[in-house]
């Protein structure tokens, strides 16, 4: 199998690895020359991708922000031909799918939608791994969901990474499910440690303190861009949550011990319900 990957960062790097120790020729695209140098040095690429050699892959996958990867698609569409699956790997699904699917119409080659839903706190190509989708879940979202035999040949495609389960969703149901799964903990996480306890906070942490602030450690440009494109499923999800702390506030102020022991049995229970013991 021949893999184009466009952006050596964090996905991207992890994408390349992966094909790369299954065996696969990996060309790639990074607008940071020197990125690219290096990741061929490291033999985790073997080329560089380009307007000549595109159409000779079997998958494309382009793991930059929104508006970069519709802007790529745009202008590579005419050398894609019919050969390649072109997939994005962009947080949300529904501005780069209603830019990239009539793209692909236009220019006669095979779009998809796509989410790996793995990553770590750190970005760029130094902290990519090969191992990092194993298991992992992965997204997609199809132009059409009765196309038996495209799904069969996403998953084949994909299979090289490892991911544990794809699932197959609209780009307003993985936009919805996402602002809440992941968009959300990454608000909260970067509001909560501004405390300015945080600051002194050495010898009086541990588990609770480390799993609530991994992810305010961010890359802001990229996650301000998401954030903004998924806004309307965010601000409710953000409106929830006030309402929620609120509750939690206001049962404190008003030394209501049942209802503050009320709403903590409450998320318990929401808990135990949702993800179990």
């Amino acid at each position: 199998m021949k893999v184009g990957i466009v952006g050596l960062g964090l996905i991207g790097g992890s994408f390349a690895w992966a094909y790369h120790n299954e065996g696969h020729e990996v060309l790639a695209f990074n607008r940071t020359r020197s990125v690219l140098d290096f990741a061929m040095l490291s033999g985790a690429v073997d080329g560089e991708l380009t307007e000549e050699n595109a159409g000779d892959c079997n998958l494309i996958l382009v793991t930059l922000y929104p508006q970069a990867a519709i802007d790529y698609i745009d202008k590579m569409g005419p050398h894609f031909g019919q050969k390649p699956l072109v997939m994005d790997c962009c947080g949300t699904k529904r501005v780069v799918c209603s830019a990239c699917f009539p793209i692909a119409e236009r220019d006669g080659f095979t779009y998809i939608g796509g989410h790996p839903m793995a990553g770590t706190h750190n970005s760029g190509f130094k902290y990519a791994k090969g191992s990092m989708y194993k298991g992992a879940p992965m997204v997609i979202v199809p132009p059409r969901f009765d196309d038996i035999e495209l799904l069969g040949r996403v998953k084949e495609l994909l299979s090289p990474a490892g991911f544990g389960r794809i699932s197959v969703t609209t780009a307003e149901k993985h936009d919805l499910m996402i602002a809440f799964t992941s968009q959300m903990a990454h608000v909260v996480s970067n509001a909560y440690i501004k405390s300015p306890t945080a600051k002194i906070h050495k010898g009086f942490s541990a588990g609770s303190y480390k799993d609530l602030t991994r992810v305010a450690w961010l890359n802001p440009p990229m996650w301000a861009e998401l954030f903004m494109e998924n806004k309307d499923f965010l601000l409710h999800e953000l409106e929830l949550f006030i309402a929620s702390l609120t509750q939690y506030r206001d049962a404190m102020v008003n030394d209501d011990m049942p209802e503050l022991i009320r709403l903590l049995d409450e998320g318990r229970r929401l808990k135990e319900e949702v993800d179990g013991r």
